[in-house]
């Protein structure tokens, strides 16, 4: 497993599904990627491609049946063995919130605008903080060719009932009641909470499976639905399972797809193949060479690639390449002496080199920074008060994070490391996973930093499951980990997983957020007030009142800025990809992405 899909696997929930492969053989993965390939030729002036790589550059196309194929990589680094949305690491493309080519969501959300778009519902309304209604499309069929129908779609949320340790169960906790008449689905919102971000953004998350299936799954296994294993699998998406061995994982168009009217047509691909790779140092390469047409996956410098003529290409054309999604964030323990302070705290946000962390381990793919729980200049930045921001937080400054310090009353001894009242600032681990490289190398800088303005601080990277367990445990000093991605509840959601008061733990305990252990009697009604908020205005301030109280106790803070999901493309045999400048779908492979396989071109066709 690489550092990526560890990553990816533990910020996604799972979720589950059925048997319908279909054993053709159709392409083995290494005769499909040797028939892959395609020089740079110029797509600039006088050419009517757009959607090619930044150098302006596009392929010459495929010959052969590869041709009418999609080489995608970045999801599935192990031969797939359960196709079960709702097991603990189900295989690509069941795992929950990944693209929608076989399971499909109601709404779908775009990153760029926060937009809900239609999914398998045509449309949806919210109403106030009491209710959402949802209308499905007309006419959508399982693969089988069985209507699909809203007995489905309550059956899906259902199994959180059925089997309360499903990731779905937490559905219930925003919800009242969840009813259907006709195609309409209405849905009562829990009037305690009142929390319709988190509800949306299960809509646009949760995949609706057939409970004609699913019944059956849940009578084998005694409603342990996670427990469950299946090779086959069925939905109402464009595309089947076709093959799935160690090699490689290949679906097939589906020609009946209920949404060709919608969309305006099939997918462009007839089918999507998907090499196993061991590392993804072997998918950069096949990218690179234009045996891959797209992948979700960090590559070093990719900038190299178009300035060596490969036409590769990203979605935003300069640094950082990227839309941001989320935010590694420096936690800080403040059961932990000295850091309990948070004058300290502060102090020590004061002292990292944010640029150096963005140039060298993030590859210039982060921009500045900001003293905010919002991700900015994507769908959250409509939330985000960048003057306050910038006004009342921090920047790298060592000479400002050594004024703090001692104007809180710490001074250095012999040894160079600060100290106050015999509590000596250190010495403190440092903690990520290992082989979590840009944020392994993002620590290493921040130890550097912390060791220049007198605190003691290095670092340690144990292996994933020791560090997780760990950081749940509160048996750490600080530690880069990751808060929820942007979603429809975001900001709102990592503010309430970095500074929730509710169902705190001590330490020994596992905790599932709150990680730091930060304890404030005031911010559960700011969350309340959040969560509640009825229109934009009113979100906007009750979102600025949580920065304020997070600029002040600053329990942790944001190291770099990541995209949700890298998405990089070689026109070696597509056109027309999505980028900032041909901004028809986002630049992600799940939710509202899901546009783009209708619209990109075959080169030479």
């Amino acid at each position: 497993m690489t550092e990526l899909e560890s990553r990816r696997t533990d910020q996604r929930s799972t979720t589950s599904r059925r048997r319908f492969i279909a054993a053709t053989g159709a392409l083995g993965g290494t005769a499909a990627l040797a028939a892959c390939g395609g020089g740079g030729g110029d797509a600039g002036e006088g050419s009517d491609l757009v959607g090619v790589g930044n150098n302006g550059q596009a392929g010459r196309g495929r010959s052969g049946d590869s041709a009418e194929h999609l080489f995608i990589a970045g999801f599935q680094w192990s031969p797939p063995t359960n196709f079960n949305t709702f097991a603990g690491a189900p295989a690509w493309p069941a795992a929950a919130n990944v693209a929608q080519y076989v399971y499909e969501t109601l709404l779908r959300f775009h990153i760029v605008s926060g937009e809900l778009k239609p999914g398998l519902a045509a449309s949806h309304e919210v109403n106030g903080s009491e209710s959402i209604t949802l209308t499905l499309q007309d006419g959508i069929t399982w693969h089988d060719g069985s209507p699909f129908t809203t007995d489905d779609v309550l059956y899906t949320f259902e199994l959180g009932k059925i089997d309360p340790s499903l990731g779905i169960a937490a559905f219930w906790l925003e919800v009242d009641e969840m009813t259907a008449e006709g195609n309409t689905i209405s849905i009562a919102i829990n009037q305690e909470r009142k929390n319709i971000g988190m509800v949306l953004t299960n809509l646009a998350q949760q995949f609706i499976v057939p409970k004609a299936v699913f019944e059956k799954a849940a009578a084998e296994t005694g409603n342990k639905l996670a427990t469950w294993e299946t090779q086959e699998l069925m939905g109402t998406g464009p595309f089947t399972l076709e093959t799935a061995d160690q090699t490689q994982v290949i679906l097939a168009r589906h020609d009946d797809y209920w949404g060709k009217d919608f969309y305006g047509g099939l997918p462009a691909m007839s089918k999507i193949v998907h090499p196993i790779f061991k590392s993804n140092e072997d998918g950069n390469i096949k990218f690179q060479n234009g045996e891959l047409d797209v992948m979700q996956q960090f590559v070093p410098q990719i900038s190299k690639m178009w300035e060596s003529n490969k036409p590769v290409g990203t979605y935003l054309q300069d640094e950082p390449y990227f839309v941001p999604g989320s935010m590694p964030l420096l936690m800080m323990n403040t059961t932990k002496p000295g850091l309990d302070d948070p004058a300290v705290r502060k102090a020590l946000a004061h002292a990292v080199d944010y640029a150096s962390i963005a140039e060298t381990a993030m590859s210039g793919y982060s921009s500045q920074v900001l003293a905010s729980l919002i991700v900015p200049d994507g769908a959250e930045d409509q939330w985000l008060d960048r003057d306050k921001a910038e006004a009342d937080g921090w920047t790298y400054d060592a000479a400002k994070a050594e004024e703090l310090l001692q104007a809180a009353g710490y001074a250095k001894g012999s040894d160079g490391f600060y100290a106050k009242d015999g509590v000596k600032l250190g010495p403190w681990k440092l903690i990520t996973p290992q082989g979590w490289t840009d944020w392994n190398a993002a620590l290493e800088i921040v130890a550097k930093n912390l060791q220049a303005i007198g605190v003691d601080a290095s670092t340690n990277f144990p292996q994933q499951a020791q560090a997780q367990t760990a950081i749940q445990n509160g048996d750490f000093d600080m530690c880069c980990w990751y808060v929820a991605g942007t979603n429809p509840a975001t900001p709102w959601q990592r503010f309430s997983d970095v500074m929730s008061n509710e169902d705190m733990v001590p330490a020994g305990q596992t905790a599932y957020r709150n990680l730091t252990r930060w304890e404030n009697a005031e911010v559960n009604d700011l969350l309340a007030a959040a969560a509640a908020a009825s229109d934009d205005a009113s979100k906007k301030a009750a979102m600025t009142a949580l920065d304020d109280l997070y600029r002040t106790a600053v329990p942790v803070f944001p190291l770099m800025y990541r995209p949700d999901e890298f998405f990089e493309f070689n026109a070696s045999n597509w056109s027309n990809w999505p980028t900032e400048d041909n901004d028809y779908a986002p630049p992600m492979f799940r939710g509202a992405g899901n546009e783009w396989i209708f619209k990109i071109k075959q080169i030479g066709a």
